[in-house]
């Protein structure tokens, strides 16, 4: 990602907290004017305190940084107008629900929420959905303008070559790595009492006895216990076939639902609120408990494959392809793929340490290529305990990244590098084609672009 991305990026993941603070000890007068936009004294200290809350670091003045982005985002969004830039409502408003739940999570309460912002609920909303908006707008611009970026081998190989060694990225071990699984079986009794225990909630909930919530924040098994099982606004596609069928199907917030089996486990669910196809939920999440005897079972299931395995009676892809009670890796020959969100090994076989299980973790980072690991207990993504094995396909050191066994990244430096310089051409026009004035107080800056100061 280029220098000028990298700093419109950081700004607007700051735009991801609403400016709706208070201003009552601040005098506000007109700072910046860029076009016919003006960018207000109160402007740039909420955006201050936005950045101190999150604990991000400025380089340099705050009083000058801020400021600059501010014009900056206003010539993208002046761009928007001229290049006809629309945005999907829709979007906006799936948005607008994930951020409000974020916020009223973290800060625990709406109440807390409108007394921290001085604001409404609503007010709150709609400052957020404003921010969203530009943010959409500002990225259907960069899309347009910087977003189709092609190299030729040559230039890449050309980039690498004018590149300082120090300068290129560490990457760290990787390896691919494939899993054979094996559920333990659990007895109908251990069953029978989990969904038991969520009936009794039921009656205690429906009789006035105990809060949903209360029981949930003492009971579920699920991360959302911490918030009195409350999952936030989503649309029927966010959660498993099973689960959004019942949650959907109910209207009447004082109501609960049946037990719901899932592959996380046995859920009871009831209704906050709807919106359209939105709607918010609580759940309580139990998983019956898996006795040893059923995991020893298991293991000496796994043990017998990797004997055979071993005995090259059977190969270890036809082991995870035929044998394997993982859904989601066994029609890959066992290949787990990486969904680490952000990571640049993500949608690939290609794992970092810190990025797998962290029970396949503690057995594969001392494994080597071709290894096949003594079988294990692991706790998989859906919370449930299972037998493992794992085989380290390939297995690349940490190492400086190099054009021979890392070109994507490489190409993906350069790319961002022309995108870079891309961006600074665009930026320097635009400014020069644009009014800016500068209150005299303001004008005592090192700024990343020539031409504000005229």
């Amino acid at each position: 990602m280029n220098r000028s991305f990298k700093i419109l990026f950081f700004f607007f993941s700051v735009l991801a907290v609403p400016h709706v603070v208070a201003q009552n000890n601040v005098i506000d007068e007109i700072v910046w004017v860029v076009g016919d936009e003006a960018i207000l004294k109160s402007e740039v200290e909420e955006y201050r305190k936005d950045i101190l809350m999150q604990n991000q670091r400025i380089e340099g003045d705050p009083y000058c940084f801020i400021p600059e982005q501010l014009a900056i985002q206003k010539l993208f969004l002046d761009q928007a107008k001229l290049d006809s830039i629309e945005v999907q409502e829709s979007q906006v408003s799936r948005e607008l629900e994930f951020q409000i739940n974020n916020m009223v999570s973290s800060i625990g309460s709406i109440e807390r929420l409108e007394e921290y912002f001085g604001k409404n609920l609503a007010a709150i909303r709609e400052d957020v959905r404003v921010q969203i908006r530009e943010q959409q707008l500002i990225q259907g611009v960069q899309q347009k303008h910087f977003g189709d970026i092609q190299l030729t081998p040559s230039e890449i190989r050309k980039f690498y070559n004018n590149l300082a060694q120090d300068s290129l990225p560490f990457i760290p071990t990787t390896m691919e790595v494939q899993i054979i699984t094996a559920e333990p079986k659990i007895p109908l009794a251990e069953i029978d009492r989990v969904k038991d225990q969520l009936r009794e909630f039921t009656e205690q909930i429906t009789s006035g006895e105990r809060e949903f919530s209360t029981l949930a924040l003492i009971h579920s098994e699920d991360p959302s216990a911490i918030r009195g099982g409350e999952m936030g606004f989503a649309p029927p596609s966010n959660y498993v076939p099973e689960f959004a069928s019942a949650a959907f199907a109910l209207n009447d917030p004082s109501k609960v639902s049946n037990v719901v089996e899932t592959e996380y486990g046995f859920h009871i669910i009831q209704l906050i609120e709807r919106r359209g196809e939105m709607a918010n939920f609580r759940h309580i999440l139990l998983r019956p408990k898996v006795p040893k005897e059923s995991l020893d079972t298991a293991l000496v299931r796994l043990d017998s494959i990797r004997t055979a395995i071993l005995e090259e009676k059977i190969t270890f892809d036809d082991a995870a392809t035929y044998l394997s009670a993982d859904k989601e890796t066994r029609n890959n020959m066992g290949i787990m793929v990486n969904g680490t969100a952000g990571s640049m090994n993500a949608g690939t076989p290609r794992f970092a340490l810190n990025e797998l299980n962290q029970d396949i973790a503690k057995i594969a980072g001392e494994m080597k290529t071709g290894e096949v690991s003594e079988p294990f207990i692991m706790r998989n993504d859906k919370g449930r305990e299972v037998a493992a094995m794992v085989k380290i396909t390939t297995r690349n050191e940490g190492h400086r990244a190099n054009i021979n066994n890392d070109y994507q990244i490489i190409k993906q430096m350069a790319e961002n590098a022309r995108q870079q310089e891309m961006v600074d051409e665009w930026l320097k026009k635009k400014i020069g084609q644009t009014y800016v004035r500068i209150d005299p107080d303001w004008r005592s800056c090192e700024f990343q672009y020539n031409g504000w100061l005229r």
